[in-house]
């Protein structure tokens, strides 16, 4: 997915962006980028790859060389960023949370208008660098921004560090939030509110969907008002978000409690204790503790000093021995144990099956599993959500395939928790994982907890309710 942190100050701002990026760290594993503004040595920049590494070990030794008292940072699960740019807008740099579905297209349309691309050391399109060409065709810096919104089909929000300060777009559906932060003497931007409190920021506001703002260390000017509506990406709140961060106002860990509790509340099991799948399945494993009136127990940890959730490899086999190896059974308190754990979603399914016969393994008498979203059903359009290609690598779409002959038959009742087929499915789900009981939770619970209208989120991955907005950017 990819995060972003930026910082205008009075002072320095090094130190600012430095830990303020690291606080994005969760949401991106491939690369991180620096670029700082200072007035006599201008633009600066640095990238380093952190698929071997972290954000803070790659940076930390050269941080004095990032001086002026405004600059961006990014972590980034694609291309290389920040990208710095020379056009008759000015001197910019650039960095981006994007998913841009027509990039092909984009950039054949370009090389028939005689530009030209040049950061191909990836051996794919620098999206970024497509995004820039998209912004320096404007006259001004929101006309640019603005073909963005207009010529994307997918999302993108972005950050660009000028030699007049900061400029913040939130793509045109806000699916990724952007919050701004303020003290006395400096402004932030961040896709995570939780990089504000120990540098000393206080909450200051959100960006709506389409917003345009620039900062400047004094204060902040609106460029662009927001669009009337909004799809915020509910995954934000069931898996990426960190547990202090708040989205448009609404608190991740205070939504993953809810989850839990509603759930908790509403079953009738007799368990011997609650635990959470580390991590984003803790706070809703909490939750459903205090919801059923169950002890929440330790009995699977996650070990922590060199499995971070940061640092997981591109290949895909080894992600599942990461995943397998930094996860350790705590045997003595699940032996003889009835165990309800609450994780945060099945894609695949292979990590929990291989999970599931581990806990049987080690003594646990019954293993039942608590999801904190109703079924993945399909592949997410707008946001780099996940590394499937295919929407077969879903478990519920090989589930329909063998009962239907077909994925794409019927779907529509695998994805209404009221149905037999979709009972049939999670049943089958559970059969395969091993599970004594499997229950996902509803889109309407879901909607509860997060606390924000139904029409606010985008829960295109559990209904494909998101299509009116596929219709329209198809126009």
């Amino acid at each position: 997915m990819g995060g972003f942190f930026g910082t205008i100050s009075k002072r320095e701002c090094a130190p600012d962006l430095f830990y303020g990026t690291d606080y994005n760290s969760h949401l991106g594993t491939r690369r991180g980028g620096l670029s700082t503004y200072d007035s006599q040595k201008g633009f600066l920049r640095g990238i380093h790859s952190l698929e071997n590494g972290y954000f803070r070990n790659r940076f930390e030794d050269e941080l004095s060389k990032f001086t002026g008292n405004a600059g961006i940072g990014v972590i980034s699960d694609t291309d290389a960023q920040p990208m710095l740019v020379n056009s008759h807008l000015g001197r910019f740099a650039l960095v981006t949370v994007a998913r841009v579905n027509n990039a092909e297209a984009l950039m054949k349309k370009f090389l028939s208008e005689g530009m030209y691309l040049t950061e191909f050391s990836s051996g794919k399109i620098n999206i970024t660098e497509l995004i820039s060409l998209l912004i320096v065709k404007g006259k001004d810096f929101v006309e640019g921004i603005e073909n963005v919104f207009r010529e994307v089909k997918g999302s993108c929000s972005m950050l660009i560090l000028t030699e007049d300060g900061i400029i913040a777009a939130r793509d045109t559906w806000g699916r990724t939030p952007i919050a701004i932060g303020r003290k006395d003497d400096a402004m932030a931007v961040s896709s995570e509110s939780t990089a504000f409190a120990n540098l000393g920021f206080e909450p200051h506001s959100y960006l709506g969907p389409g917003e345009i703002v620039r900062l400047k260390a004094d204060g902040i000017e609106q460029l662009r008002a927001p669009n009337p509506r909004k799809q915020v990406c509910s995954f934000l709140w069931i898996y990426y978000g960190f547990p202090t961060s708040c989205y448009d106002g609404r608190n991740v860990e205070e939504s993953r409690f809810q989850c839990g509790k509603e759930m908790g509340q509403a079953e009738d099991i007799d368990v011997d204790c609650v635990c959470g799948v580390p991590d984003s399945g803790i706070g809703m494993a909490v939750g459903y503790a205090a919801g059923h009136g169950a002890p929440y127990m330790r009995t699977i940890a996650k070990y922590t000093p060199t499995w971070s959730r940061s640092f997981m490899p591109t290949n895909q086999s080894m992600r599942d021995l990461v995943a397998k190896m930094k996860l350790i059974h705590n045997t003595d308190m699940l032996n003889g144990r009835k165990v309800l754990f609450c994780d945060d979603s099945i894609v695949r399914g292979t990590q929990l099956r291989d999970n599931t016969r581990q806990l049987h393994d080690s003594g646990a008498k019954e293993v039942h599993m608590r999801i904190s979203c109703p079924p993945l059903v399909f592949g997410c359009p707008f946001l780099n959500f996940s590394t499937s290609k295919t929407e077969m690598e879903l478990i519920t779409r090989r589930i329909i395939e063998k009962f239907e002959g077909d994925s794409d038959t019927n779907v529509e009742k695998y994805t209404d928790s009221t149905t037999p087929e979709y009972a049939r499915m999670v049943d089958e789900i559970a059969r395969q994982l091993n599970l004594d009981s499997l229950k996902f939770n509803t889109i309407e619970t879901l909607v509860k907890s997060i606390g924000m209208p139904r029409e606010d989120l985008c829960l295109h991955c559990f209904d494909g309710s998101s299509a009116f907005t596929l219709e329209e950017e198809n126009k």
